[in-house]
Formats: C-alpha cells, structure tokens, sequence
C-alpha cells in the first residue's frame, strides 16, 4: 500500500493546484476511502481527449482505492455553464442533455472502473429543492462575490448581460458537493471559483469542507488554444484508430511532452528516459508513435493500436509520414473551404486542380477523405494531403 506521501506525489502529478493539501493529508491520513467527485456537464454528445485529462485523474483515486462519483450535470446542463463564456449560453432541453448523457456514460467506462464508480445526475436532489430550500442556497452567497469571478467582472465591466440563471450555476455546482458529501473535487482550472463554492456550502450546511484538485486544460493539436471541437483542434475518442494515431504522431514536437505527462499512464521514469533518448538524438516521432499506441489501444483495443497506421490512410509506403513533412501557417479572417487552404498551402497548383482532387477523393485531412464541403476551422491544425505525394502539416490563424 502506497504511504500519504506517495499517495499525494500521485495526485499531484500533472495538476495545476491542490488545495488546500495540508487538509488533503489530513483526509488520506485516516485510511479510508475518499469520495471524489467530479461533474461533467453534457452540453455534446462526444468527449475528446481534452476531457481525459480529468477523468484519468478520477482513475488514479480509484487505483489509490478511493471511491468516484461520476456526476453527470443533467439539471445545471440546463442553466449552461457560464465559465469562460463572454455571453449568455443557451440553455439545452432536457432532452438533448439526457440524450447526451448517455453517450458519456458509455465512453467514461473506457478509463475508469465501473465497479468503483458511481453514476450521479443532479437532478436527483436539485428537483426536490422546495422553492424555500432554493431560496435558503442563493442566500448563502452575495452579488458582490459572485463579481469577484473573472468572467463576471469582465462582462459586467463591458456592460455585457449577465443573467440571474448564470449566477445561479455556481451554487447549484456547490450544491453538489453538499449532496454527494465529497471529500475531494475535480475540476478544470476555469472550474477554480465553482470549486471553492462547493466548500464553502458544505462549512454553511455542516459538514467538512472538500478539498480541490485542479487540472490544466489542454491545449488542442495547434499547442495554443484550449482542445475543442469547434475549433478544430481536437481528437475525438470515438475517432476512429486510424485517425486518432495519425492526429498524435502529426501533433507538434513541442506539444508532445505536455501530452505525455497529462494523458500517458507511462511513469514519470519511463518518461524521463524518452525525453533523455530524444536529447540523445532519437527521433521525436518514434517517441510520439509511443504515445500514439498506449491512447489507441485505450479506447479501441491493443490490436486496433498494432494496426492503426494501416488504417491512417495518408501515410507513405513506409507506413509512416515523411520525416521533413512541412509545416504551414496560413493566415486568415475567417474559416477557409478545404481547396482554397490547399491551393494557398502550395499543396495544388490552384484551386480547380484542388477540387478536381477533392471531387475524385484524392484528398485527406487526418487520414480522412474530405469532401468540397469540408471547411478548414480558425485555430485548427490538420495534416493534408492532396494527391498520393503531397502533404502538409497546415495551421490556420486569425488575421
């Protein structure tokens, strides 16, 4: 059995901020299993590796034997996060959240251990709270600190709307942990404030404060922004094997130890040694097939992982991209069609050549054949490939 020591050495790899850890200690001092919450809103019905990054973590309190509440945010799904948003987000049916959350449930049991992990809809108290009950809650904190909050400073600052339902978002979250009675919550670092709310309920309603463990959010495949869908910069798991290998052995040299140390079940050793092979003079890509393999074979399969290059369709005969493979910036004030990127990328001499290529099915984007309709997102990095020679590693900025 792991000592407190070891214990939070695990815990804190790969996190942005534990707090507090002196309370954190205290808790694992007494030997028993924690209750570590960690709710997930399902605003779509597909996570991408982004998401992992928290849910690995929820993995490795259960391999410490610590007990997971997955809680699924069907009730605050309707009211719409407002973290990090610059305007009021629609709020989604109960419908489409109950659709989605089934998706969810089905792609967590890919990391973590059913048996030790338990499925939560917030709901399941929040439909009980009596309009006086409700009243009680939002009493607990002041307009003034909700202000506090830099998303809520800045619009209000700007003069932005802000609705009464989004100040409502963080005590509902706080809420949660009063209901769960967590030792432990897990969040992103845009999740810090909602985080502490939960601490602070749990002191108003009686009970011992959680502690919080915050974790980084990952940067999408252009190694800036933060991985998302609709900018193009993400790797869906539920990709296929080939194009999930394809995206991580094309990802970036610089972006590939921050992947490793925040998606990589690898020790911190074994990682150690690849980053001192490397400088040793190996070739980053080897390193990244590595990592490509363990994510593959984590949510389709080792053998899907053995043969995920043959299925990334835009290889050379090799089985493996080309060693000097370009890398493109292009420049631009909106989203571009797929044959205007490739002509301007140099990947065709113009653009009637490019949808000649895009209408016969000679052209890929990730190991995918794209079609004329396919648009090249603001902030995304693809590689391309137009013909059986030509490719690219393009990224797209804004102007």
């Amino acid at each position: 059995m792991m000592s407190v020591s070891e214990q939070l050495a695990l815990i804190k790899r790969g996190a942005d901020e534990v707090l507090v850890e002196a309370e954190l200690v205290e808790k694992l001092k007494r030997g028993m299993p924690l209750r570590i919450k960690a709710g997930f809103d399902p605003t779509a019905p597909d996570l991408h590796l982004g998401h992992t990054v928290l849910i690995n973590k929820l993995r490795q309190f259960q391999e410490l034997g610590h007990q997971v509440v997955f809680l699924i945010g069907d009730f605050t799904g309707m009211i719409g996060d407002p973290s990090g948003k610059s305007a009021t987000r629609p709020p989604l049916t109960r419908e489409q959240v109950l659709e989605n959350a089934e998706t969810y449930k089905s792609q967590v049991f890919k990391i973590l251990d059913p048996a030790k992990t338990e499925v939560a809809f917030n709901s399941t108290w929040m439909d009980q709270l009596s309009p006086a009950e409700f009243i009680r809650l939002a009493s607990q904190y002041t307009v003034a600190r909700m202000l506090e909050r830099d998303d809520f400073s800045k619009r209000y600052a700007g003069n932005q709307p802000i609705a009464i339902h989004e100040f409502l978002y963080p005590l509902v979250q706080g809420y949660d942990s009063v209901a769960l009675k967590a030792d432990v919550e897990l969040g992103g670092t845009d999740q810090k404030f909602n985080l502490l709310m939960g601490r602070e309920l749990q002191r108003a309603y009686g009970q011992e404060s959680q502690c919080v463990v915050t974790m980084p959010l990952l940067e999408g495949l252009d190694g800036v922004k933060k991985m998302s869908k609709s900018l193009g910069n993400y790797i869906g798991i539920q990709e296929a094997p080939g194009v999930m290998y394809n995206k991580l052995v094309s990802m970036p040299d610089a972006l590939m130890w921050r992947y490793f140390e925040l998606l990589s079940f690898c020790s911190v050793e074994e990682i150690a040694r690849f980053k001192a092979d490397v400088a040793a003079g190996s070739n980053p890509r080897d390193i990244k097939i590595k990592l490509a393999e363990e994510i593959v074979a984590r949510f389709h399969g080792e053998e899907a992982a053995v043969t995920a290059h043959r299925s990334a369709g835009n290889r050379m005969k090799d089985g493996q991209l080309p060693d000097d493979l370009p890398e493109i910036e292009l420049v631009s004030a909106e989203d571009m069609p797929i044959s205007s990127v490739l002509n301007k990328a140099g990947l065709v001499r113009n653009a009637a050549i490019a949808r000649d290529l895009l209408g016969s099915g000679g052209v890929k984007v990730d190991g995918v054949v794209v079609e004329r309709t396919f648009l090249f997102k603001l902030g995304a990095v693809h590689v391309c490939q137009a013909g059986k020679k030509a490719f690219a590693r393009i990224s797209l900025r804004a102007e």
